[in-house]
């Protein structure tokens, strides 16, 4: 056989090889095609669930922005097949009847704090709103999720007041300011007989150092400032603060309290809707709680204190410190009002474990931790010439 010969035997061989793997090959991919056209669509489909969720915060306040995040890590965790249809406060119900609108139904999910349902157990404001031990929130998320505070959060819901309800205590918030004035508060007794709005615990706390508490909403607050029905308040945080309009009937901006020196968000569920998601939807549900609670106390250590900064320059606002002697008589009244709650069983019960966490875990932070006032002045306090 001729060389020509032999290279064109050997091309028609190797030609008639790859037709022959080419056809497999295709054949292959086209049935895999297939069983992908047939299978996958139908799945996703199957699985799309849309929530309706709304939060107890106006559209303009950073929480609700916040409640909005959460919506966010879900849809894009879930490719889609999960959806939160995010409504501001009053948007299927006022902000109070957040969680009674969830346990019925009527809602499907919900953002809020705990200290709202204050009124159906005062248990529930030891769950956002928890006495000032020493610790800060991100310690309350850690008693939640080690120190058995999710089995008592979930015994109170589920076994004492039988909610339809799965809840998620989720967000770290910063130690909250005293609040708006009209003037300066220098003692405790600028305090007595003013009418001031607060929420959870801190209203009993307040009533025993003589205020006249109003609880409203976030978004009822400022209204009731301008018309005169309240002479002062506290919400939350310069962001929210500055969002609802608090510089427009108030000057006057008192940081540092033990009222709320410590809160996290509460996103709650319909159970029974909960119940029938998949697997993977509830692990989504938990775990973007979750995500969305770090980048949330990222957030606000960003946007408050870049807010705190525009309420001083732009808004005019004069910002003083609690003074100590103040902050003293907040305790004081803090040992009343626990006294007078630890009666009640599931509250004392609840308060124990909180004891036991707090003396364990904050003792270990202060022996472990130097002072950050001394790192801050070291380096950002005006030096002395030598």
């Amino acid at each position: 056989m001729s060389e020509h010969n032999s290279s064109a035997a050997k091309g028609a061989a190797v030609s008639k090889k790859s037709s022959r793997r080419g056809f497999l090959g295709g054949a292959g991919l086209a049935a895999g095609a297939a069983v992908a056209t047939v299978a996958m669509p139908s799945v996703s489909r199957a699985q799309t669930v849309t929530l309706k969720y709304q939060s107890t915060w106006p559209t303009k306040d950073i929480f609700h922005e916040m409640a909005a995040d959460f919506a966010t890590r879900v849809n894009e965790m879930s490719g889609g097949r999960l959806k939160l249809d995010v409504l501001a406060a009053g948007s299927v119900v006022p902000a109070f009847g957040m969680q009674d609108a969830v346990h019925s139904g009527v809602l499907d999910a919900g953002h809020g704090v705990t200290a709202y349902w204050y009124g159906k157990h005062k248990a529930f404001s030891l769950f956002g709103t928890v006495p000032p031990f020493g610790w800060d929130a991100n310690g309350v998320l850690a008693w939640m999720a080690y120190g058995g505070g999710n089995k008592l959060y979930n015994e109170l819901v589920n076994d004492i007041l039988k909610l339809n309800i799965v809840g998620f205590v989720s967000g770290p918030m910063p130690c909250q300011p005293l609040g708006w004035f009209k003037k300066e508060v220098k003692t405790a007794d600028d305090l007595k007989n003013l009418k001031y709005r607060t929420v959870g615990l801190s209203a009993d706390v307040f009533k025993e150092m003589g205020s006249a508490v109003t609880i409203v909403a976030g978004g009822e607050i400022v209204p009731a400032m301008d018309r005169g029905l309240l002479d002062a308040a506290e919400f939350n945080n310069p962001s929210s603060d500055r969002l609802l309009g608090f510089p427009d009937v108030s000057k006057v901006f008192m940081l540092q309290s033990w009222h709320q020196a410590a809160e996290c968000f509460e996103i709650i569920f319909n159970k029974t809707k909960f119940d029938s998601l998949s697997t993977e939807q509830k692990a989504i549900l938990k775990y973007s709680a979750e995500a969305a609670s770090s980048d949330m106390s990222w957030k606000a250590l960003d946007r408050y204190s870049r807010d705190l900064q525009e309420l001083q320059t732009k808004d005019k606002v004069k910002v003083y410190t609690t003074p100590r002697a103040v902050q003293q008589a907040q305790l004081n009244a803090w040992d009343t009002v626990l006294k007078a709650q630890r009666a009640e069983p599931f509250f004392e019960k609840v308060i124990k474990s909180q004891l036991d966490w707090v003396r364990r875990t904050v003792r270990y932070e202060l022996l472990n931790t130097p002072s950050k006032q001394m790192a801050y002045n070291h380096f950002f306090a005006a030096k002395k010439k030598g």
